[in-house]
């Protein structure tokens, strides 16, 4: 009778899966910033209302939340290149549709989507700020949008940090779909090695312990970087 596993293939594929540890990152980190600066600007948009764009936002959350990311990356996929063809065909534009390379599909796709929620974050964590602070930024001379600059965005992003954290290995796993539109990361190697020698069950736990691990180092790091901001403030108000 074969063993329930084998644990010499699983062994064997770890290295080759792990090696795509670096692509998973690389589409979480990119992704993360164009989302936060995506998530900042809607946030501000809805709280200062400002007129037709605030009611873009809105859609504009409602639609990512209301839709699931999978689908978000085929339009992303399958329709940028067909609007792209429209606008080369009305305009005269020469746009090589074909060398656009399917990772930035997967750029698209995952920073709408983790800026509609980011910018739900965002905004709770800026209405927390007391009021108070951007008055009083104003009142010396600082001016609106300064104060919300040096007064009241640190603090919200302060407030805001372990929803972050949560936004960030939520997006570290989300990446598992990008081998959906040919871009192999970790989740896209260990299908590969599963279809090459049907082991697909070995392969998926590998591929499960080194998304765990990942997670647990961001978890540590982010734990670890809410202690400091935590000292540092509470070393601020000392002084």
């Amino acid at each position: 009778m074969p063993p329930f596993l084998d644990y010499a293939f699983m062994v064997e594929t770890l290295p080759e899966i792990a090696a795509l540890i670096p692509v998973t990152l690389h589409l979480t980190v990119v992704s993360m910033v164009i989302a936060m600066t995506i998530g900042l600007i809607t946030a501000l948009v809805r709280l200062y209302r400002v007129p037709l764009a605030r009611q873009l936002a809105t859609f504009y959350i409602s639609f990512i939340r209301g839709t699931p990311l999978l689908v978000q990356m085929y339009l992303a996929y399958y329709g940028i290149p067909k609007a792209l063809d429209y606008l080369a065909a009305h305009t005269g534009l020469t746009i090589n549709i074909n060398g656009i390379p399917a990772i930035v599909f997967v750029y698209v796709s995952l920073s709408l989507n983790v800026g509609a929620y980011l910018s739900e974050t965002i905004r709770g964590a800026i209405e927390a700020v007391d009021k108070g602070q951007i008055e009083a930024a104003v009142s010396l001379g600082m001016g609106r949008w300064k104060g919300l600059r040096y007064v009241v965005l640190p603090q919200a992003l302060v407030i805001a940090l372990p929803n972050f954290g949560n936004t960030l290995i939520s997006t570290l796993k989300d990446t598992s779909l990008a081998f959906m539109i040919s871009v192999v990361e970790m989740m896209g190697q260990a299908k590969l090695l599963g279809a090459r020698t049907l082991q697909f069950f070995e392969v998926y736990i590998v591929v499960a312990l080194l998304y765990w691990v990942v997670c647990v180092l961001i978890e540590q790091g982010i734990a670890l970087l809410e202690v400091r901001i935590k000292r540092h403030r509470g070393a601020v108000m000392a002084t």
